[in-house]
C-alpha cells in the first residue's frame, strides 16, 4: 500500500471511527449496554465493509486501470449486498439493539463516504507518470540531421 493509500484510508477511518465513538455513547445512555453493542457492530461493519473496498479498489487502480470505473460500479453493488445480507440475517436478533445499530450503520457510512471523497479532493495525484512523458517525448522527437 502506498502511503497516499493509507492516508485516504485514515482520512475515512478516524471520523468514522469517532462517529461510531459518540454512538456507542447515544446508544448507552438511550438503549443501554445492547444499544452499545449495535452502535459497535455498526461501526465495525462500515470498517471493514468500506475499508476492504476501498483496498480491493486502489490495488485494481494500480494492476487495471482500465476497469477501474466499472470495478468501482461493482465494488459499491457487492458492498450494499453484502451489507443487505448482514440486515437480512441479524433482522430479528435480540443480541444487540437494531434502531441503533441501524442509526449507526447510517450515519456511519454517510461520514464515510463524505470523509473518503474530501480525502479524494485534497489528495495530489499524479495524472501522468512524468517518466513516461519524458520517454514519449524522446520517441516522437526524431534523430536529428
Amino acid at each position: 500500500m502506498q502511503s497516499n493509500d493509507a492516508r485516504l484510508l485514515l482520512h475515512a477511518l478516524v471520523p468514522t471511527l469517532a462517529l461510531g465513538a459518540v454512538a456507542v455513547g447515544v446508544s448507552v445512555a438511550v438503549a443501554g449496554a445492547k444499544g452499545a453493542l449495535g452502535a459497535v457492530v455498526g461501526t465495525l461493519l462500515v470498517a471493514l465493509v468500506m475499508g476492504a473496498g476501498l483496498l480491493v479498489l486502489q490495488k485494481t487502480a494500480k494492476s487495471f486501470p482500465q476497469l477501474f470505473q466499472m470495478m468501482g460500479l461493482l465494488l459499491y453493488t457487492t458492498q450494499i449486498l453484502f451489507v443487505l445480507v448482514f440486515l437480512i440475517v441479524f433482522k430479528d436478533t435480540t443480541l444487540f439493539d437494531t434502531k441503533a445499530f441501524a442509526f449507526t450503520l447510517l450515519g456511519a457510512t454517510l461520514v464515510w463516504i463524505a470523509a473518503q471523497t474530501h480525502g479524494h479532493m485534497k489528495a495530489k495525484t499524479l495524472y501522468v507518470e512524468p517518466d513516461s512523458a519524458g520517454t514519449k517525448k524522446a520517441e516522437t522527437a526524431g534523430s536529428p540531421t
